[in-house]
């Protein structure tokens, strides 16, 4: 038998989390190419998680998979309730200060500022000029 689900048991055997079991599911039903895309990742890091050598955050992974196809929300204090694929995306545009827009700015604030967030508030770089 092969298939992602099958490379999933392969890899994780009894341990598989449910998150990586749904992972499996969602790339049998159409590619893991897409199911990538939808979670906005590579292809690779989706084989890597499936295949159990993924050495990233997997707790971010976790999130994006959860939020995506499991329905997995949580409660902003500045959005209210939300995917925790939308959590993890706002999350990672914090790590970089930018005011493109202003809901940009209170997201930046908002999530340097929640629990769920493991990056440490930082001050923006200020740029320096020699004159």
């Amino acid at each position: 038998m092969s298939g992602p689900l099958a490379i999933a048991r392969a890899a994780w055997g009894d341990e598989m989390p449910d998150y990586v079991r749904c992972l499996a599911d969602e790339c049998a039903l159409t590619s893991q190419n897409k199911v990538a895309l939808r979670l906005g990742r590579s292809a690779a890091l989706v084989s890597c998680v499936l295949r159990n050598k993924y050495k990233g955050d997997m707790a971010a992974v976790e999130d994006l998979v959860r939020g995506q196809f499991m329905s997995a929300t949580i409660r902003c204090p500045a959005l209210g309730e939300i995917s925790t694929a939308v959590c993890r995306g706002w999350m990672t545009l914090a790590k970089t200060y930018s005011n493109e827009t202003s809901e940009r700015v209170r997201m930046n604030r908002a999530c340097r500022a929640c629990a769920r967030n493991k990056v440490t508030p930082q001050a923006p770089e200020k740029e320096t000029r020699n004159v």
